[in-house]
């Protein structure tokens, strides 16, 4: 569906890039606010908050998808958007795509936020390479120990699965 209401999409965006301010200028960390919205109604808020937490994941997005996820108690967004203040990092995207959230409305891109140290280019470069060639060594370890696990999880009749 590629209809949206401009006039709605900009006052949820407009108050995404107030929370943004809020936590920017409370020292909580950058100028990122979030909002997850649904049937028009936002059901999460948040922004970033790495600074405040000590918590490289807590940024505005994931503040508001868990902001949310409480609120309706569910860890499945679909049917939502997020409205935030910058376009999503590659954990944000990735916490988007996990919860399904079905649309996201940004403000200022990645090159953007580039400008202010917000440099994403890196991961996403790096997430484009085989892992055997990225800067982070990645090493596998018991893998038998680790795949009875993963057995053991496939075989419960009562798992959900998301």
């Amino acid at each position: 569906m590629s209809f949206y209401d401009k006039e709605q999409a900009e006052k949820f965006m407009q108050y995404a890039i107030e929370l943004g301010r809020k936590g920017m200028e409370a020292g909580n960390g950058g100028p990122f606010g979030a909002i997850v919205v649904k049937n028009s109604k936002i059901i999460g808020e948040g922004w970033n908050r790495v600074l405040l937490s000590n918590d490289p994941t807590a940024h505005g997005e994931i503040t508001a998808i868990r902001d949310a996820c409480k609120n309706i108690q569910s860890y499945d967004l679909s049917g939502c958007q997020i409205y935030t203040s910058g376009q999503p990092c590659p954990m944000c995207l990735s916490a988007i795509y996990w919860a399904h959230v079905g649309r996201v409305y940004y403000g200022f891109n990645i090159q953007a936020a580039a400008t202010a140290n917000f440099d994403d280019a890196f991961i996403f470069e790096e997430l484009n390479k085989p892992s055997s060639e990225r800067k982070i060594p990645q090493i596998q370890i018991l893998e038998t120990e680790a795949l009875k696990l993963l057995k053991d999880y496939t075989a419960n009749p009562d798992r959900i699965i998301y």
